[in-house]
């Protein structure tokens, strides 16, 4: 704004100058000698020089600012680039660098509370073997944080080899292009470190299936298929039901054409309630096999799944939930049913004609004809967690929240089956572990 102020005022100047002169030169003058006076088209000349003069004086004077303001902006773009055009490179080191030294402390923290906790639960042998397991992954999570700063530290002493980044403001255009960072260290730096965040990645994924889902600290471990193996269950409310909402965590180790996860049956009919799985799918009866609902390629072995049932007497609507969301919606299923009390609700194996595992709401734990009433390949092997069991349907929201891995949902109890206080009883080799 200064710039053209002065402009105008000197063309301003200008123009009071050349008024006045060419006002001087209509007066005709006292001199002694005789000058011939200007005629118009003189004037007219005279007044166009002038006018040419003047633009090209600002012309020029317009040209000396922007070249001197471009100077000024290149000189400010110059010293910028020095100082800071090769910070981003350390930037992304000291970053990487701090990242791998808080995950190591992290991890020696929690690799420290895990020993204190081990050294607690010596004796147990369950627990030792999980504790055994998550050692081990810690020990790898460790390395794998180790082997990130080493990485690091290497690509830091290559950038140390080279001019450091800050360079003075009066560095030469020659001395910048040196001191800064290279394209091409850059890019071995973000390659180290996606390597290094793919290595991390698969180590957490493999401590989430190592650990217990949704904030539970026990589940069941049912170690094999064999007729003796499994766990009767002791409902807290009598199973005389109109409605129903059944939840479990399951780890199968494999899966058969038919897996029992959670029975409940009488004399009458063995199959009031059950949630099967056969190979990758999902399956939910109520009040025998001609009721099922069924759900597609929704369970996988080695990996926890989150499967609910839910069914209401009315209008027979039954449905099936994994991991959250509904896979399977049947109408029809068992109307105007209900659920009979009195009979065996077991985990891990179906309900057979020998004998009662656990009454529902009552003690009997004998089994009269226990070796000859159940199947080998019905049974489940695996690990099961967070078994409840609720006197009404749940809504998605409820079941959504439940089948958060990183969630709190073992807290989430049931009114009929709660997890961890329900009586369960394990069998034949059947046992909790933490």
């Amino acid at each position: 704004m200064n710039n053209w102020s002065l402009i105008k005022e000197i063309l301003f100047n200008w123009g009071i100058l050349l008024s006045a002169g060419l006002e001087a030169t209509a007066i005709p003058t006292q001199a002694p000698c005789k000058v011939t006076e200007m005629t118009k088209w003189d004037k007219l000349f005279s007044m166009l020089e002038n006018s040419q003069m003047r633009e090209n004086m600002l012309l020029q004077y317009s040209d000396d600012i922007i070249k001197v303001e471009l100077g000024s902006l290149r000189g400010e773009m110059l010293r910028f680039v020095a100082q800071y055009g090769g910070a981003c490179g350390v930037a992304v080191e000291t970053a990487g660098r701090r990242m791998s030294m808080q995950m190591e402390a992290r991890l020696k923290e929690s690799l420290e509370h895990l020993r204190q906790d081990r050294s607690i639960a010596a004796g147990k042998s369950a627990g030792n073997s999980g504790n055994s397991h998550q050692e081990t992954l810690l020990q790898q999570l460790l390395h794998a944080a180790r082997t990130q700063a080493s990485r690091l530290v290497k690509l830091e002493n290559i950038c140390l080899s080279n001019p450091g980044p800050i360079t003075p403001p009066e560095a030469k255009r020659e001395d910048l292009q040196q001191d800064v960072v290279p394209a091409e260290m850059l890019v071995a730096l973000v390659t180290e470190l996606a390597k290094t965040r793919a290595v991390l990645e698969l180590a957490f994924k493999s401590a989430q299936q190592r650990h217990l889902p949704a904030g539970c600290e026990t589940a069941l471990l049912f170690p094999m298929r064999s007729p003796r193996i499994f766990s009767s269950v002791t409902p807290d409310l009598p199973l005389s039901l109109s409605s129903f909402t059944v939840c479990l965590w399951a780890k199968p180790v494999s899966v058969s054409n038919r897996t029992v996860l959670f029975s409940y049956g009488t004399k009458r009919n063995p199959y009031e309630i059950q949630l099967l799985l056969s190979g990758t799918r999902a399956l939910f009866t109520v009040g025998g096999e001609a009721h099922l609902v069924e759900g597609r390629g929704v369970v996988r072995g080695g990996i926890w799944t989150h499967i609910c049932g839910a069914w209401s007497s009315e209008q027979g609507i039954a449905s099936l939930w994994a991991d959250g969301h509904r896979v399977a919606f049947t109408p029809g299923v068992a109307e105007g049913h209900m659920l009979p009390d009195g009979g065996s609700l077991q985990l891990g194996q179906e309900k057979n004609d020998g004998g009662v595992s656990g009454g529902s709401g009552g003690s009997g734990s004998q089994m009269p004809g226990f070796d000859g009433g159940f199947d080998a390949k019905l049974a489940f092997a695996g690990k099961m967690t967070g078994v409840n069991m609720w006197d009404s349907v749940l809504t998605e929201e409820e079941i959504s929240q439940l089948a958060l891995q990183d969630g709190e949902g073992c807290e989430q109890r049931g009114n009929v089956v709660g997890w961890g206080l329900t009586e369960i009883v394990p069998h034949g080799g059947a046992q909790f572990i933490n």
